[in-house]
């Protein structure tokens, strides 16, 4: 019996101030199906999803919902037809409970007095039974795992009727095991005739849980392919445009001249007697599961937490670093994996979070002079090819993949010697991976240390000269050469022998 289509968009466009977002944009969601949406950064991903769930309108085109034809004037709308939403950023009430997070439109549009908690916490329950977890009704949102918190957003689109559920980059930010049940209660939601639009940059994924993958590029479908029928290279070449070759470069050539040393480094309560070497011409990797220390000990040296013990050497001299300002005054920079709350001011240009770091570089005596500051950005702005109408653009208002590069260029503004890179590539599209791969090997082919801290083994293994693993605060191995592999670094990561 053949599927029905639950969705239908129509040749959909969408233009932003003279920058046109979507062109003419068409496809089919079918009953019970796993549909990837994937494109480059800027293909349109988000606008269409947004013109989907109700919070752009588009400027020609239809939506059908199960044959109908239907138009949308806020979110509330798309809800009323059974369209749920879960958002990269999860958005729930923290201080409050699961069962009021889950039907907190219900409760909000209630006209009685109190609130009938029981009947509430019992409703929630039934709904939580369908994704076989162990979360309590009555829980804070705050004592969540982050994979919990993804459950309880889709409970919430589930407690509306949802029927058609719209997945952003849902394991962006949650760890292996997590992402097997997450898997798990797509495949569950499927079975029940839930429709899923899934949107991710992770290849292995899209093979592994979806049925069809729709391809965008600069606002055009290029087209919409069984997944079986179709492989790695063909999405890469659909999604770009172009050929990008080897996806990681050559490995480099390690010199014997040590760069950093760290001796016996500690921070109580995050990791003990770290020690490692940084030789001249190598990447070195920090591998290991998520909340291992990883990124602790990389701000530990850079001097955002201060450690109780243990030494720095850099370029064979030993090192005072008190503060992430006494950091860069010796050239090291941390590059935060989290570039909207911690890495950029998204209401300000380009060109003043490039300046931020280090503002007396473009300034004339006392005064800020705004041609300096111009000419650094749009400088950098070209090296690493960042896609924007002009440097005084909002960063907010950039693609991921080209935030992260505006992030890059705000640490190579200084001119480090030494850089911690914590989640290089995440939440951004393949052609975006692989210019940031090729810069941050010509950076270590330069002379400039390099560290990068990766929860995507694929990076790690194909970018890396050695690695160094940590489970639980502690290095449990270093893997280099041929011997840097998926087993062995899973094995270390989980505390066994390589």
């Amino acid at each position: 019996m053949q599927k029905k289509a639950v969705l239908k968009v129509e040749k959909i466009s969408k233009t932003f101030t003279g920058t046109k977002a979507l062109t003419d944009v068409s496809f089919e969601l079918m009953e019970g199906e796993v549909h990837a949406i994937m494109g480059e950064n800027g293909a349109g991903k988000s606008t269409l999803m947004n013109i989907i769930s109700g919070v752009y309108k588009p400027d020609s085109g239809a939506i059908y919902i199960n044959g109908e034809k239907v138009f949308f004037n806020s979110p509330k709308d798309s809800q009323n037809f059974g369209i749920g939403f879960v958002h990269q950023e999860i958005a729930l009430c923290k201080h409050v409970t699961v069962a009021e997070n889950v039907f907190m439109c219900e409760i909000n549009q209630s006209k009685k007095p109190l609130v009938n908690y029981s009947y509430y916490y019992k409703k929630a329950e039934e709904i939580l039974k369908i994704f076989k977890v162990k979360i309590k009704p009555q829980q804070n949102v705050s004592q969540l795992t982050i994979s919990e918190q993804q459950v309880v957003e889709i409970a919430k689109s589930l407690s509306l009727n949802c029927k058609i559920l719209i997945l952003d980059e849902p394991t962006a930010a949650i760890t292996e095991s997590e992402t097997e049940t997450l898997f798990k209660i797509i495949n569950d939601l499927k079975e029940r005739g839930i429709s899923i639009l899934y949107i991710s940059h992770r290849m292995a994924e899209i093979f592994r849980i979806c049925d069809r993958v729709s391809i965008l590029r600069d606002g055009n479908l290029i087209g919409t392919y069984n997944v079986p029928e179709i492989n790695e290279d063909l999405i890469v070449n659909k999604m770009i445009g172009r050929n990008i070759g080897n996806l990681y470069p050559a490995k480099g050539n390690r010199s014997d001249e040590v760069m950093l040393e760290v001796n016996n480094l500690c921070k109580d309560g995050l990791f003990n007697n770290i020690s490692f070497k940084l030789h001249k011409g190598e990447i070195l990797g920090f591998s290991g599961l998520v909340g291992a220390g990883r990124s602790e000990i990389a701000k530990t040296i850079c001097g955002l937490l201060k450690k109780n013990s243990g030494e720095v050497i850099l370029n064979s001299k030993k090192e005072s670093i008190n503060s992430y300002k006494d950091a860069l005054k010796k050239g090291i920079v941390y590059l935060t994996e989290d570039r909207k709350t911690e890495g950029l001011l998204l209401n300000l240009s380009i060109e003043k979070n490039i300046s931020a770091l280090r503002v007396e570089q473009v300034s004339s005596g006392i005064l800020l002079d705004h041609k300096k500051e111009r000419n650094q950005a749009e400088s950098f702005c070209t090296e690493l090819n960042v896609k924007m109408s002009s440097a005084t653009q909002k960063v907010g208002n950039l693609s991921g993949g080209n935030q992260q590069k505006v992030l890059i260029a705000k640490s190579l503004s200084v001119s480090p010697v030494l850089l911690f890179i914590d989640e290089p590539t995440r939440g951004i599209d393949v052609g975006a991976k692989s210019e940031i791969h090729r810069l941050l090997r010509n950076l270590s082919d330069e002379g400039k240390g390099v560290i990068i801290i990766s929860s995507e083994l694929p990076e790690i293994i194909g970018m890396c000269d050695r690695v160094i693993v940590i489970h639980e605060g502690s290095i449990t191995g270093t893997v280099e050469g041929n011997d840097i592999c998926e087993e062995k670094i899973i094995r270390l990561a989980s505390g066994l022998k390589a």
